[in-house]
């Protein structure tokens, strides 16, 4: 077995792991109680499989048509940049909205945090 091939399998590998996780990722979607951990399943896992996926297809026409995808390496740089910011963004969004966390939640942390914020700043502003 030549280099070629063992980067094709490398390659398969990895393309192979990267829709494993997007399937788990769609399950977390629809087995998750609420849009918060819905979230998580969706960035965290969905992120995952989109790069190995994009690292996958890139070493397969690296090793095999001697080819660097600067696409492909622009891909991999922007999901994992965007994908996390913008789940951070759309929860945020939603906490500040008012979504209600399940039942099985244990606490809500950052409201907590806020509202010690706010009476922070209003015993600031009052002396």
């Amino acid at each position: 077995m030549n280099a070629d091939t063992a980067v094709e399998y490398v390659a398969a590998i990895l393309m192979v792991t990267g829709g494993v996780m997007s399937v788990v990722s769609a399950i977390g979607l629809i087995r998750l109680p609420d849009v918060y951990t819905r979230s998580h399943a969706a960035t965290k896992s969905s992120t995952l499989a989109v790069l190995l996926t994009l690292l996958g297809a890139f070493l397969y026409f690296w090793a095999v048509e001697r080819f660097i995808g600067v696409r492909l390496l622009l891909g991999i740089v922007f999901v994992f940049l965007t994908a996390p910011v913008a789940g951070h963004v759309i929860i945020r969004a939603a906490h500040r909205s008012g979504v209600k966390l399940s039942g099985i939640s244990k606490g809500d942390e950052l409201a907590e945090a806020r509202e010690k914020f706010r009476q922070e700043k209003e015993s600031r502003s009052e002396g």
